[in-house]
């Protein structure tokens, strides 16, 4: 009697243990940050028809769901607005416990090197006093896959000395930025790797199902430091995550795209709406014009920026623009990251967020018109006109008529207008401005942000070496 009690005590131990199966992912867990005010998904492993239990600790209500046959579960809870730190329960076989979760926003920092930067100056100084709560860090290391996968290795820590060793300087002042001015706790998901072009940020299908997208793609070429076929770095960084709700994405990124930029509008849009789908959100997204660079081909970086700035077509997007923040036009990493991020949550927080921040949008070339010998531009984003630093001669302003051949133009800043024109130019057809690699202009609206590059022409640029 004694030993079948015993062996009937073994037996319920270790169905007990198999039956204990509910996992999460590495991205629902303690220290996390779930977008506030929204219906958010929890979700994991579970054995098929195993009953599970989440109860939130915020309403102390319970909610249920059944695990599918193919051994997953996914739930949709309702978030409250900003708050915490709460607790979740999540019970089926076994009993998992998610502790100090704070509700507020979240946002994705994701592209290329400039984005991934994190040893700068200005985070060597920022490190001792980075102790916040009320920002949470996940960093997904590098990864690539053929096929998307479920999860990635990761987990959520409190901003602090330690873990923002290593994190993201662009995307840390963003977020330290929002949470200062909308006072909720911000969750920072940073997944990014350098040297990597759009296209392996973008889903496979979505590439190699456009011809145009296809072609641009076949031009890559294999790197030391990165991936470079379409969707792998989306398979392992991004698509693991696109359950998780958040408020929108930040990114920098374009330098990789410079070999193939007369595409990249296409590509990124594309991406861009690749993303939204995956996430089912029409979220915002932010994005930084790449800085001044002496790249290998004349023009190179030029047209990069000109796409970027075509892109903002595409709705509920948003660029900065950074002429101004570059130290050594032959290093391909500026090293001002705080008006980076600066600029970036100035955006969000006037876009997203409603909030009243005068400036927060550089000026954008808008039309022009030409009358003799002058041409009058008018431009978005500049309603109490232009300066220049110390009140210096404007600079990378150029005309150029039939002939096609650009000359410095005179300046004059009437209003919110701007006024062109040159004696060896007697009838201009075309305007250029800051339309190279590294030109650096001075001028700026009088709210202290620097007048985007562009040309007014769509001639064909010569492919020569940059000077």
């Amino acid at each position: 009697m004694k030993k079948q009690l015993l062996l009937f005590i073994v037996i319920s131990i270790i169905s007990s243990v198999a039956l204990g199966t509910v996992r999460l992912p590495a991205i629902i867990a303690s220290n996390m940050v779930l977008q506030q005010q929204s219906t958010v998904n929890l979700w994991g492993w579970a054995d098929p028809s195993e009953k599970i239990y989440v109860t939130t600790s915020w309403n102390n209500v319970t909610d249920s769901v059944t695990g599918t046959f193919n051994a997953t579960f996914k739930i949709r809870i309702k978030t409250p607005a900003a708050g915490g730190p709460y607790a979740i329960t999540i019970r089926g076989w076994n009993t998992i416990t998610l502790e100090n979760i704070m509700i507020g926003e979240v946002w994705v920092c994701s592209g290329q090197s400039n984005m991934e930067m994190s040893n700068t100056v200005q985070m060597k100084e920022e490190m001792p006093k980075s102790k916040n709560d009320n920002i949470r860090l996940f960093h997904i290391p590098r990864a690539t896959s053929q096929y998307p996968q479920e999860n990635v290795q990761a987990k959520w820590d409190v901003c602090g000395p330690e873990s923002l060793n290593g994190f993201s300087a662009v995307g840390y002042f963003f977020g330290k930025k929002l949470q200062q001015q909308l006072n909720v706790p911000i969750g920072l998901i940073e997944t990014a790797w350098g040297g990597t072009p759009a296209e392996v940020w973008t889903p496979s299908d979505i590439i190699f199902g456009d011809p145009v997208m296809k072609e641009a793609a076949s031009q890559l070429k294999e790197t030391p430091w990165g991936p470079y076929v379409p969707g792998y770095i989306y398979n392992a960084m991004v698509f693991p995550i696109t359950n998780f709700g958040i408020g929108g994405t930040i990114w920098y990124q374009g330098e990789a795209n410079t070999g193939i930029g007369s595409t990249y509008e296409w590509t990124l849009s594309n991406m861009i709406g690749a993303w939204r789908k995956a996430f089912d959100k029409n979220f915002p997204f932010y994005y930084v014009q790449i800085a001044p660079f002496h790249y290998g081909l004349r023009y190179e970086g030029a047209v990069i920026m000109e796409q970027q700035s075509k892109l903002l077509k595409y709705p509920n997007t948003g660029m900065v623009v950074i002429t101004d923040l570059v130290d050594d036009i032959e290093d391909i990493h500026p090293k001002n990251k705080y008006d980076v991020g600066i600029r970036l949550a100035n955006l969000a927080l006037v876009d997203n967020y409603k909030q009243n921040i005068p400036g927060a949008r550089s000026p954008m070339y808008r039309s022009m018109e030409i009358n003799k010998n002058k041409v009058t531009l008018s431009f978005d984003n500049a309603p109490n006109g232009f300066l220049t630093k110390e009140k210096a001669k404007p600079t990378e302003f150029y005309v150029a008529g039939a002939d096609k051949v650009f000359v410095p133009a005179d300046v004059k800043f009437e209003k919110d207008k701007i006024i062109l024109f040159s004696k060896q130019v007697p009838v201009p057809v075309a305007v250029r401005f800051s339309f190279s690699n590294t030109a650096m202009s001075n001028v700026f609206s009088k709210e202290g942000l620097p007048l985007a590059p562009f040309r007014t022409d769509d001639w064909e640029l010569e492919k020569v070496k940059d000077k």
